[in-house]
């Protein structure tokens, strides 16, 4: 597969980006008889039915059991299918951990694992139904490629690469419609390379994920409220980082902050945090996340409101990080 399935951006989406992740792979299925999904009872969560109506010999139901799921997966992309392992994120990077460091990252199977309803998508079912752990324990794999779509077009355009790739991959993906990053002209995705979505000079927001918006609308706040500019990055690939763009932000900016649906240890403010620290980089930072407690109980909005992971509170706390210079 090559360029010819790369296309322009979904024009006008707004769509949660499990949508899109099922559209672009249908697509794909059409012309590739290759492609194979594995499903552990959720095929309705993760958008699939109509992938399993079309192409019913290309998709397997295993249940409620992840651990056969990731291994099945295993085993059928060492036979040369190209296969996508699609499970609940919290379930996928918990239950079958050993088969996804065993059966795929060390023994070098290219299964493209898509969690599904991620970060805290299942809101009021709990702390068991989230996944606030998945990029820390992830990112302690050898071989594993994680990336975290924005929105509809890094999905449309990452599912395309991982399709088209023989390596591992972890992709993410959340339940909320997400308009598109179009404050300015699309720039290309590419996996392991952030995207720059705003321009400023005084601090530099890098969120991914459903939290990529949400910062966007704070620079906009900011820079509307308080003349503060703020730029804006959608890191969508945690490993490996984008090593020359952070360092170009660290150089260009007067402080950096960091946003994630993710517990703040272990995720994307750490691994920034690590690679400035190593690399001799003082400008103040800080971390936005889920801190280090079972969460409340709420609605994916009540939940990420609560912790600041809003418009209101991504502003708040960078205008703050900024005065503490």
């Amino acid at each position: 597969m090559g360029n010819e399935v790369m296309q322009a951006p979904i024009a006008g989406t707004s769509a949660a980006n499990q949508d899109v992740f099922s559209e672009t792979l249908q697509a794909l299925a059409a012309t590739d008889r290759n492609i194979v999904v594995v499903t552990s009872d959720s095929r309705g969560s993760g958008k699939l039915v109509p992938f399993g109506k079309k192409y019913p010999a290309q998709i397997v139901e295993v249940g409620i059991a992840e651990q056969n799921l990731v291994g099945m997966a295993a085993g059928l992309a060492s036979a040369g299918k190209k296969v996508f392992a699609v499970s609940p994120a919290c379930f996928l990077t918990a239950r079958a951990l050993e088969q996804i460091k065993n059966d795929v990252a060390y023994s070098n199977n290219p299964v493209k694992l898509i969690g599904i309803s991620a970060g805290v998508s299942y809101g009021a079912l709990g702390s068991t139904h989230h996944s606030l752990h998945d990029f820390a324990v992830l990112r302690a794999i050898n071989n594993i490629t994680i990336v975290v779509p924005a929105d509809n077009y890094e999905t449309e355009q990452a599912v395309q690469q991982v399709a088209a790739s023989d390596a591992p991959y972890y992709l993410r993906f959340g339940k909320k419609p997400m308009p598109l990053l179009d404050e300015t002209e699309q720039t290309p995705f590419e996996i392991g390379k952030g995207r720059v979505v705003r321009q400023g000079s005084d601090v530099a927001i890098i969120a991914n994920g459903e939290t990529v918006y949400p910062a966007l609308q704070a620079a906009r706040k900011l820079s509307a409220e308080h003349g503060i500019e703020a730029t804006v990055v959608s890191m969508h690939t945690i490993k490996p980082l984008d090593e020359a763009l952070l360092a170009e932000l660290a150089a260009s900016c007067n402080a950096i902050l960091t946003v994630e649906e993710h517990s703040v240890n272990g995720g994307l403010g750490e691994a920034c945090a690590s690679w400035l620290l190593k690399n001799r980089y003082a400008k103040p930072f800080d971390i936005l996340g889920i801190p280090d407690e079972y969460t409340v109980t709420g609605s994916q909005v009540e939940i990420l409101n609560h912790y600041g992971i809003s418009e209101n509170g991504i502003a708040s706390r960078a205008k703050a990080l900024i005065e503490s210079a």
